[in-house]
């Protein structure tokens, strides 16, 4: 009797376990998303920098020649339009990621059996 006992809190400890390791694994995997956004808005805005300085480096490099500092002009709001399209399509991720990460209910097979036999407990309990 005892060993049966100590089995099911060993199994309902398990249990347990599995679900924080679960809720865990999720969490990670959304960290992971939110720094995948901010690094694809780091190489946007790096990409914009370069594109500008390219741009400043013709206009001054070729102070003689109208075509390159015409490819600087143009760099130039290029460089500027990258930067405000990063930051809008960054913003807009980061509020799909927020409203996702809101509403995320786990699905996993493991947590919604713990769920189940959760609200089983609870009903039998008087």
């Amino acid at each position: 009797m005892l060993a049966k006992r100590a089995r099911k809190r060993l199994k309902k400890k398990l249990k347990l376990q599995e679900r924080h390791n679960l809720e865990i694994r999720d969490n990670l995997a959304m960290e992971r998303t939110k720094m995948a956004n901010e690094r694809t808005f780091l190489a946007y805005a790096r990409t914009a920098m370069a594109m500008v300085l390219a741009g400043l480096t013709f206009i001054k490099v070729f102070e003689e020649d109208p075509f390159y500092i015409g490819v600087g002009l143009t760099f130039i709001p290029v460089g500027l339009v990258v930067a405000v399209f990063g930051y809008y399509r960054f913003s807009k991720k980061k509020q799909e990621v927020a409203l996702h990460a809101r509403s995320y209910k786990p699905t996993s097979p493991a947590l919604a059996k713990v769920i189940e036999e959760k609200k089983e407990e609870q009903d039998v309990s008087p």
